[in-house]
């Protein structure tokens, strides 16, 4: 599943930014192109993701400045510079003194709704779904072995909690998952990215709506183990119907 070895990365190289050869996108809209994040973005995308994930929590403390920039590849100046910038946002605390450093910020929920913004979160959105159907049109001839090992327990473990805050956790891992299992270790970093983006600009599903989505995961993964490309890209697309 999603890989937390490093609360930052590394995860897979990235792969496909585009649609593979009979992906149908001709129905999606117009969005403004999704630009690659500059080092301090990267940063800021990745720590929300880690939130999200549960790897980090408000009020917990963040790995040192030297961890951050090796696991992500970046100089430690570059940290520092993130770490101030989310500091001056709320996102981050800083606090001094011999139990000092660096905190995610204890209302982070409430800090990060500021800074939601639909219109470039739908062309995240849009574009992880071409990320998405490129992968399975990728994988439907000739799955990968032990493709699946994960997925359907989150699936399972989504079905059976209603708790809010879980329920982000597992799509998110879902789909972490999913890339790693299809990409075969090339698409976890782009989708890594992807989504700590979402999680800081798009609005939050509520939980019946996560819950409702989880269908598609389900029919997502009975398509692709028949071999059915086009029931397992229209369940992807379903998904994305479904605003998650």
């Amino acid at each position: 599943m999603a890989n937390t070895a490093g609360k930052f990365g590394p995860y897979p190289a990235p792969a496909l930014t585009a649609p593979l050869r009979g992906t149908n996108t001709a129905r999606l809209p117009a969005r403004a192109p999704v630009r690659q994040q500059t080092g301090a973005e990267l940063i800021r995308s990745r720590i929300a993701l880690q939130v999200r994930l549960g790897v980090l929590a408000p009020g917990e403390r963040l790995p040192d400045t030297g961890v951050i920039a090796e696991e992500l590849g970046m100089s430690e100046m570059t940290v520092r510079r993130a770490l101030e910038t989310m500091c001056q946002d709320g996102l981050l605390d800083r606090r001094r003194g011999r139990v000092g450093g660096t905190f995610v910020a204890p209302n982070w929920d409430a800090i990060v709704d500021a800074f939601r913004d639909e219109e470039q979160a739908a062309s995240l959105e849009d574009f992880h779904l071409l990320l998405e159907c490129g992968l399975v049109a990728r994988s439907a001839d000739e799955l990968p072995t032990a493709w699946d090992s994960g997925l359907q327990a989150v699936v399972d473990e989504m079905n059976a909690t209603g708790d809010h805050a879980e329920l982000l956790r597992l799509e998110a891992c879902f789909h972490l998952g999913l890339a790693e299992a299809l990409g075969q270790g090339m698409a976890g970093e782009e989708v890594a990215d992807l989504l700590g983006r979402l999680c800081l600009l798009a609005p939050v599903p509520d939980a019946a709506r996560l819950q409702e989505a989880n269908k598609q995961h389900a029919d997502l993964l009975a398509a692709l183990e028949l071999g059915r490309l086009d029931a397992a890209v229209g369940a992807v697309k379903a998904h994305r119907v479904m605003g998650v």
